[in-house]
């Protein structure tokens, strides 16, 4: 119950203040946000989309062109089914399958009735896969919050995926539906009525495919619908960023020449973050000049008037990207 409260605030935080994070007193603000830059447009400033990879990215397919191997492979396989290698409709088969753990075989066979027919025993479903659907890389969802969960979503919780006939578990990220740009933004939480794409490790699939997204049990299970969406595609170089937001509040106003403090703690951060253009929340943007003192403040020099009620805030970004999920592509049946 009190997880549950702190996840209420925390979304509620961030709905009222989003990405606005406080600058730690103990830790110098360089080593805190090292990680992180600065970005003269977030539409238009260039971010190479194969910098600072995670090492998982070398264990995952990407493709040259999404649509043409999406269109080759089911051409494959349309001249694979009107072969004479193709088994005809309505014809019985025997299945052979090998290297599958015995548990796994186990449960399987149990879950289908065994090798009879048990009263209630759920049915054996079988799929053929096209080409490249067996290999591991990130899909893109687009993401709609069910009206009937309202329980905060927050990136990184771990669902349960149905994506057209297959069924794992994964820790998607949130991020900004937005069209023609090659940059995203991270979000916290997924959010009703707000469009989202949800980006996970998952075994390739073609669109169209339906997607649903369930919560996680406490004893591993499915729990109630989180959001429903469809397909989007597979692309692990989409950047997804993170923003965060240093606030200092004005000390002394002179028109245009501002002192700020309360942002830094320290004069070499404010020589750090010099080149960070800064703004204000009535509009303005500046830039900094000088550290000022000892304990962080600094002038700043905006293209107006700045009033003494305004906060200036800078914005720092870096890429972010969904967690692996060791516990079921390294050996777990969950991931089928």
């Amino acid at each position: 119950m009190r997880q549950a409260r702190r996840r209420d605030r925390a979304e509620a935080e961030e709905l009222e203040f989003p990405d606005e994070v406080e600058t730690p007193f103990e830790t110098p603000a360089r080593q805190r946000f090292a990680r992180f830059r600065g970005l003269k447009s977030f539409r238009t400033s260039p971010w190479d989309n194969k910098e600072s990879l995670p090492p998982e990215y070398g264990r995952i397919f990407a493709f040259s062109s999404f649509k043409r191997a999406m269109k080759t492979a089911k051409i494959h396989a349309a001249e694979l089914q009107n072969s004479l290698q193709s088994v005809p409709v309505g014809t019985y088969v025997r299945v052979q399958v090998q290297g599958v753990p015995p548990q796994a075989a186990q449960k399987l066979l149990a879950g289908a009735g065994g090798t009879g027919r048990a009263l209630g025993a759920t049915p054996l479903i079988m799929c053929g896969l096209l080409e490249h659907e067996s290999k591991l890389t990130v899909l893109h969802v687009s993401a709609q919050k069910a009206q009937s969960f309202t329980d905060p979503v927050k990136s990184k919780d771990k669902l349960v995926f149905h994506v057209g006939f297959r069924q794992f578990t994964s820790r998607p990220l949130y991020s900004t539906d937005a069209l023609n740009a090659d940059k995203h933004k991270f979000e916290k939480f997924l959010h009703h009525g707000a469009p989202s794409v949800a980006s996970f490790y998952a075994p390739i699939t073609f669109p169209n495919a339906p997607v649903l997204a369930f919560q996680t049990d406490p004893g591993g299970g499915q729990g109630d619908l989180v959001f429903t969406g469809s397909l989007r595609g597979a692309d692990p170089d989409r950047i997804v960023l993170k923003r965060i937001i240093l606030t200092g509040i004005p000390y002394k106003v002179h028109k245009r020449k501002v002192t700020v403090q309360y942002m830094f703690y320290r004069p070499e951060d404010v020589r750090w973050f010099r080149p960070v253009e800064c703004w204000t929340k009535y509009g303005r943007r500046g830039r900094i000049k000088e550290p000022v003192g000892t304990h962080g403040r600094m002038k700043c020099l905006f293209d107006g008037a700045v009033q003494q009620r305004d906060t200036v805030c800078i914005s720092l970004y870096k890429r972010v990207f969904p967690p692996f999920p060791k516990e079921d592509v390294l050996g777990e049946p969950s991931m089928q």
